[in-house]
């Protein structure tokens, strides 16, 4: 586990919802149960902050950093695919981009990777679709200085025209396949976390569930049901998560109040 994507998931899953800052004293302290060492943390953060998803600030408790409107906005957007909050339906048109890809591998990689979070697969090096607008894809090509033409369009052979495309845009078989080792791998890991485990322990056994995850919002474009094989396994998975991210989190819930406070108090302390 990387301590760029950890620090995400961190933001994402316990601190958005906790005013979006913490002290750097807390972001190590939180990051030890997963075997992330403080300098790598430290330097995650000076990433981070260098491409625009935290902004340092001046706590009461020492030095830390807040999440920028920017990563708030991509922490919300993955929350509702994360936990599948948002009704998924289907107008039978796709958004269609045509693009000039950058010069660059590095970029094009980059740009690849973005495009696939925001639910879009490709039909060949220039063209990407999806069953839904991204709503900052705009935004996103024009800082990548991208140059491209944008469609609305539906298949004149309708659904099944529509799931030909599908097929040819994103591996199902793969996706699914993914899906199904995801549950067997999660399985034997969360059965050894019962209520006599520490909150510590919820808590690492949670993260780690929660990040695996969280690889499906740059694999799976959560298509509308009309597209879907049938049995398809991203349905039971989604099901095993949110029962097991449901289940743990009131001991991660306490396991993170508790290292904010220590820190709190320490620095009360200090005060004195």
């Amino acid at each position: 586990m990387q301590a760029r994507s950890a620090l995400f998931d961190l933001y994402g899953d316990h601190l958005r919802a906790r005013g979006g800052r913490a002290p750097v004293a807390a972001l190590v302290k939180l990051l030890a149960p997963l075997g992330i060492a403080p300098p790598a943390v430290r330097t995650a953060v000076s990433r981070m902050v260098r491409q625009g998803w935290l902004d340092p600030l001046r706590l009461a408790s020492g030095p830390g950093y807040s999440i920028t409107p920017k990563a708030a906005r991509r922490l919300d957007e993955a929350a509702v695919r994360i936990y599948r909050t948002g009704r998924i339906s289907w107008d039978g048109r796709f958004d269609l981009l045509v693009l000039e890809a950058p010069a660059s591998r590095r970029e094009r990689q980059r740009l690849a990777a973005n495009l696939t979070f925001l639910g879009y697969g490709t039909l060949d090096d220039c063209t990407w679709v999806a069953t839904r607008p991204g709503e900052d894809v705009d935004l996103l090509l024009a800082e990548a200085g991208v140059r491209y033409e944008r469609f609305t369009a539906a298949h004149a052979a309708g659904t099944p025209g529509a799931m030909g495309v599908v097929r040819r845009a994103w591996d199902l078989i793969e996706i699914g396949r993914a899906y199904e080792r995801f549950v067997a791998e999660q399985k034997p890991l969360l059965a050894g976390v019962t209520v006599r485990s520490s909150d510590e322990e919820a808590y690492a056994a949670r993260f780690r569930l929660v990040h695996a995850w969280r690889t499906f919002l740059f694999r799976d474009p959560q298509l509308p049901p009309a597209l879907l094989p049938e049995r398809w396994p991203g349905t039971s998975a989604a099901s095993f998560f949110d029962r097991h991210a449901a289940r743990l989190r009131p001991a991660a819930d306490r396991y993170v109040e508790h290292c904010l406070d220590g820190n709190n108090r320490l620095a009360r302390q200090k005060g004195r």
